[in-house]
């Protein structure tokens, strides 16, 4: 069997390596435009910073090893431009031809950079490659950077403000949306924001670049940015060109079935490049990332070698380090929630990292989105530790089809210097159980405008610091002052971080009240938000 490989990052790797963990006879060509194969992306900002020091740790493989290990032909700067799928012959454009009886396309996605009016290329960079990061790299030193410009605050984006930062350059993020991070919510984008200004970064939103001079971006706004060094960082495009050209079926990304098989039945697609099922919505997607693009390149090497896997769709799991927090997500956000439509309940807690009593607990803020049976959409979490391993529980349960009724029955490792007895993965399971059965009504910020509010903590936490307007009864005294609670408009009670007013609700919907609600995440989750 001749299976020839275009592209060499993750999908294709990945792939080529395991085709010959199963085959030891099959003939591989791994086809790779650039001069890289198997760089560790995901670490270019952290080079750049200086965080990762040796260029040579960059390389996960390499040609050599490649060869030396997996006996496979890998052939750098050889840019594939035409695939003859009549006679299985592929054309490059040095005028090699490579022919195959099975052909996989991992071609990735590539930035993508407007052609914005005055743009200077030379101080102007996008980064994909190692390449991409040397260049900047010696420019900052070459040219005795001092400022510098990111446009877009996706991962790639903060995570490149926050090291061009670390560097001592002065950082600012223009993001055409109303916050950074676009597949989680404003709310937990917030508090990221929050860390990010808190650090000296600027960050400027609902904004997008009219043009550029040589040392100033101009935005829609008018606002000027003074820069010596920018970083687009918009998005990316998948590679669709190729595949396009050749006639194989594609819409945003290439199109595949379930086995990654595409059009042609002779040819597989993996990776930044194909048109998946998002795992919580049902509907298409394109997302880019190296775990799902390993996954597939696994997948068709299997295939390719006789088996039948199949791919069982993307659940968008990330995380980013924005200094000493870390941003974790799984699933929808609610913004994609609503634009399809999407039926959804949702619930903020705070909790501890670990329990409250050993020394060193720092809280972190959980949303999570679900719907009336208990089927988890999407988790967000933001925090200073051990955000990423509960948002890895709840994408494990959300993999293996459980619901909220899984998190509450999840048993997990338990001591004081790691977590708490009744851990944040068990309350999110509690409250929204508690959602579901009616048992609470929650308030979320944009309730609080309109709402009679009550403070329920002790008067004199109260005295210190409250939300305006809010009157105070104590969870307390609740009982026997029910008659100083409006039953003709919606009430909304809060506390530090939701639990006492979740009490509190309760003692009054049982004795009446029906228009009487919880403020989730409390006034911890409030003061987060202002």
């Amino acid at each position: 069997m001749k299976t020839l490989i275009i592209g060499g990052g993750a999908a294709g790797a990945s792939c080529a390596a395991r085709l010959r963990r199963n085959d030891e006879k099959a003939e591989i060509t791994v086809l790779e435009q650039t001069n890289e194969i198997s760089i560790a992306n995901c670490g270019l900002p952290y080079y750049i910073g200086n965080i990762i020091n040796s260029e040579e740790t960059m390389h996960v493989s390499d040609v050599n090893k490649f060869k030396n290990w997996f006996n496979i032909n890998v052939l750098l700067n050889t840019k594939a431009i035409d695939i003859d799928r009549e006679n299985r012959i592929v054309k490059t454009s040095d005028n090699q031809e490579f022919s195959y009886d099975r052909l996989v396309i991992a071609t990735g996605a590539s930035p993508f950079v407007p052609a914005f009016e005055g743009m200077n290329r030379d101080k102007t960079f996008t980064l994909r490659t190692l390449s991409d990061a040397n260049r900047i790299k010696e420019y900052i030193k070459d040219h005795k950077v001092t400022r510098a410009v990111v446009i877009g605050a996706g991962f790639i984006g903060v995570e490149m403000a926050e090291n061009l930062s670390e560097l001592g350059l002065s950082t600012t993020i223009v993001e055409l949306s109303d916050h950074i991070m676009p597949n989680v919510d404003i709310e937990v984008a917030t508090v990221a924001q929050h860390k990010l200004k808190e650090k000296g970064i600027e960050i400027i939103l609902n904004d997008g670049v009219k043009a550029f001079s040589d040392d100033k971006v101009i935005l829609d706004s008018g606002i000027q940015v003074p820069f010596d060094i920018a970083i687009m960082s918009i998005g990316v495009r998948p590679q669709i060109e190729l595949a396009q050209k050749a006639g194989l079926e594609v819409s945003h990304g290439i199109i595949v079935d379930s086995s990654l098989r595409t059009s042609d039945k002779n040819i597989y697609a993996a990776g930044d490049n194909v048109e998946i099922t998002d795992f919580a919505t049902g509907t298409k997607a394109l997302i880019p990332l190296a775990g799902p693009a390993n996954r597939q390149g696994r997948i068709i090497a299997d295939n390719i070698c006789g088996k039948n896997e199949n791919y069982k769709n993307t659940q968008g799991s990330s995380v980013v380090k924005i200094f000493d927090l870390t941003l974790a997500a799984v699933g929808a956000a609610e913004a994609r929630l609503k634009k399809l439509n999407i039926p959804y309940l949702k619930t903020f807690i705070y909790a501890n990292s670990h329990a409250g009593y050993y020394p060193g607990a720092t809280q972190i803020l959980y949303k999570m989105l679900f719907t009336k049976e208990g089927r988890i959409l999407g988790l967000q979490a933001i925090g200073e530790e051990g955000v990423e391993k509960r948002v890895d529980v709840v994408a494990t349960v959300m993999r293996l089809n459980g619901t909220v009724h899984d998190l509450l029955d999840s048993e997990l490792c338990y001591a004081p210097p790691f977590n708490s007895a009744k851990d944040a993965i068990n309350i999110l399971g509690m409250n929204a159980l508690n959602i579901i059965e009616g048992k609470v009504k929650m308030a979320f910020p944009e309730d609080l405008e309109d709402s009679y509010l009550i403070d329920v903590r002790p008067k004199p936490v109260f005295m210190k610091q409250t939300i305006e307007g809010a009157v105070n009864i104590p969870v307390t005294e609740i009982r026997n002052r029910l008659d100083e609670i409006p039953r003709d408009r919606k009430v909304v009670m809060f506390c530090n971080t939701g639990y006492t007013s979740y009490v509190a609700s309760r003692i009054v919907n049982q004795n009446g009240f029906d228009n009487v609600y919880s403020f989730g995440g409390g006034i911890v989750f409030f003061k987060a938000l202002n």
